[in-house]
């Protein structure tokens, strides 16, 4: 499994800002894979998280004739600066009341 972690420190939040976040993410899901979207907000700051299965649908993701023009939109009007991480996981825990689960790879134990 592997992350992508967006941080982004933005100029302006407008209409088209978030019609254009929610229409990558809803592509990312249908045609490109994705498990899991996570996006937080806070004053000028942003940070989304997306994971993946492999490097591959990343790439693909990237090279998304729709998400390239989305990424320039970004660097013309929206972002003052942002960075791109993709690190693999190689663990996950997660607690719930009455059970915790850790995961390595496709086993839990």
């Amino acid at each position: 499994m592997y992350a992508v972690i967006f941080t982004a420190e933005r100029l302006v939040l407008d209409d088209e800002y978030n019609q254009t976040a929610e229409k990558m993410r809803t592509l990312a899901f249908e045609k490109y894979n994705c498990v899991d979207f996570q996006s937080l907000r806070e004053g000028d700051k942003e940070i989304t998280i997306s994971y993946w299965k492999n490097l591959d649908d990343i790439h693909a993701w990237k090279q998304d004739k729709e998400h390239i023009q989305a990424q320039q939109s970004g660097r013309d009007k929206w972002y003052r600066h942002y960075d791109v991480k993709i690190v693999e996981i190689l663990r996950e825990y997660q607690e719930k009341r009455g059970s915790e689960t850790e995961k390595r790879g496709s086993e839990t134990y």
